[in-house]
């Protein structure tokens, strides 16, 4: 069996022309060996926008159109998930490599027919977590390379929020029913939460033995007229290695807090988006009152560290508003060129998608298929 041959420009194409696609195009322009040679939209009025704003010649509003005349070798869709899998098997059955944005699909069962399909034509697939690949993120995945939790993490959590006063977002999807947001098994928090879930599938096993999900609506989301929407999730996970996670996705949390913190034997990791940091928790006793002065000057120490390395991130170019979409882009392009695995394993897109289904079962009972989509028992407690 030949090599594949090597792709000196890999030819990109973007379905779904909305607030997004501009910054994967952003992205595309600060990586070498891509060029962008179409955008498609099904309001071929979005795709002559966006073509206009960044100087591009081909826009379609029909997606097979586009793919027989550019021919891209890579296309980005960002169109709501529900087309996602629809448009991804069409661009897989092209011949073109997918990035699809989050959710990566509705179900487990689309994320494995799809997964299945890439592998059967030797193409490659991601899913759009980019915040998987911040600076901070790829900061902690080297530490925990090293050593330094002393072993496999013992427990996780994930905060992820959101806030309300996003009228743009929030306005239409409250004033319409129809809303594709509303349409989804999940509703507001499947369209989000995918972010804090794939940061945890990251260090659970496979084999799952418990998920427990609660949901509510907050008062701020009923007095704006929320209907049947859920906006305050936790979550409880276990796997069969003993490892345990929290999740929590919330819209009330001031300031917001968007965090993974990783709990290993010896020592801890704590990574913050929000202001980009990256924090080491020692496990360091301190006799009689050093215990109130030491760690103070650790933490303050590692704030210290964490703005510095920013500022200096920050001038030579490293540090920007997309550096995760960037990192994550230009690594699935190389996957595709060196014909090597995906950035993100197959095996986390498909956790992530199969812990979303149980917590969209349990929260939103009602609209829950009766069995899970992959197959398996269901993780949930049994009733009282």
């Amino acid at each position: 069996m030949t090599a594949p041959a090597q792709i000196k420009v890999l030819r990109v194409a973007i379905i779904g022309c909305g607030k997004i696609a501009d910054q994967h195009v952003q992205a595309c322009r600060r990586l070498a060996g891509c060029q962008v040679v179409g955008v498609c939209d099904r309001e071929p009025l979005m795709a002559q926008q966006l073509a206009e704003r960044f100087g591009l010649d081909a826009c379609f509003g029909d997606a097979a159109e586009m793919l027989r005349t550019v021919k891209p070798d890579v296309v980005h869709i960002t169109t709501p998930p529900q087309s996602h899998f629809a448009l991804g098997r069409q661009c897989l059955e092209a011949g073109c490599h997918v990035y699809l944005e989050k959710p990566f699909t509705v179900t487990a069962a689309e994320a494995r027919e799809l997964i299945e399909l890439a592998g059967q034509r030797n193409l490659r697939l991601t899913a759009g977590h980019n915040l998987q690949f911040t600076l901070e993120m790829l900061a902690m995945r080297r530490l925990v390379a090293q050593g330094y939790l002393g072993g496999k993490p013992v427990h996780l959590e994930s905060h992820f929020s959101y806030s309300l006063a996003d009228a743009s977002y929030v306005g239409p999807l409250l004033g319409n029913p129809r809303h594709w947001v509303r349409q989804l098994p999940g509703q507001l928090l499947h369209n989000i939460l995918s972010h804090g879930i794939a940061k945890l599938c990251e260090f659970l096993a496979d084999d799952l033995e418990l998920v427990t999900a609660s949901a509510h609506q907050s008062p701020q989301l009923r007095q704006l007229g929320g209907g049947e929407i859920l906006d305050e999730l936790r979550v409880l996970i276990r796997d069969a290695g003993g490892t345990t996670a929290f999740f929590c996705f919330s819209t009330q949390l001031k300031p917001g807090l968007n965090r993974l913190r990783i709990c290993g034997p010896a020592n801890s990791l704590t990574v913050d988006h929000a202001s980009g940091s990256l924090w080491r928790h020692p496990n360091r006793s301190c006799k009689s009152y050093l215990t109130y002065w030491l760690p103070p000057l650790h933490d303050a120490r590692e704030h210290f560290r964490n703005a510095r390395l920013n500022f200096f991130n920050f001038l030579n170019g490293r540090l920007h508003q997309d550096s995760g979409l960037k990192e994550l882009i230009g690594r699935f392009y190389e996957s595709i060129r060196q014909a090597g695995p995906p950035p993100i394993p197959y095996r986390e897109i498909l956790l992530t998608a199969r812990i979303m289904d149980e917590i969209f079962a349990q929260i939103y009972p009602a609209q829950a298929a009766p069995t899970p989509a992959d197959g398996k028992p269901s993780t949930a407690p049994p009733a009282p």
